[in-house]
């Protein structure tokens, strides 16, 4: 699945302040971390929450725009720039049937997993294969 790559503003921390984040392509989308590496994997679930929340309720996706033109922007003086791969959640949202074929046990031992943590079939299959695919 291809990602869709956002810049990202970092406001430097320090031992009493977290790492602040702002997503300037996406209003209102911001998230912290107590260190560097905690902002950066916090904003890519901030980010793909939102995205999430504006297509669910049918909101437009906000357009991304350049970086230097959020560079030039007087608010983010002394902010560190970075950058956010994250899922397409337009593209994961649109569902298409299947017909597979799996041995009996196997699909009974999902189906209870499945079950047993509030999630469907399709939801434990599409999380296992992107599981797969990731430490590939």
């Amino acid at each position: 699945m291809k990602n869709i790559i956002y810049p990202i503003a970092i406001e430097p921390g320090d031992d009493h302040q977290a790492w602040g984040v702002v997503v300037p392509d996406i209003p209102g989308c911001f998230s912290a971390g107590d260190s560097f590496e905690d902002a950066f994997v916090n904003a890519k679930e901030a980010i793909e929450s939102h995205l999430d929340t504006l297509f669910d309720e049918g909101l437009p996706l906000p357009a991304k725009r350049p970086l230097a033109g959020h560079r030039a922007n007087p608010d983010y003086a002394g902010w560190v720039w970075g950058f956010v791969a994250v899922r397409d959640i337009v593209a994961l949202k649109k569902a298409v049937r299947i017909n597979i074929s799996l041995p009996e046990v196997l699909l009974t031992d999902i189906d209870e997993y499945a079950k047993a943590r509030g999630m469907t079939r399709s939801a434990f299959l599409a999380l296992a294969a992107e599981h797969e695919m990731a430490a590939a």
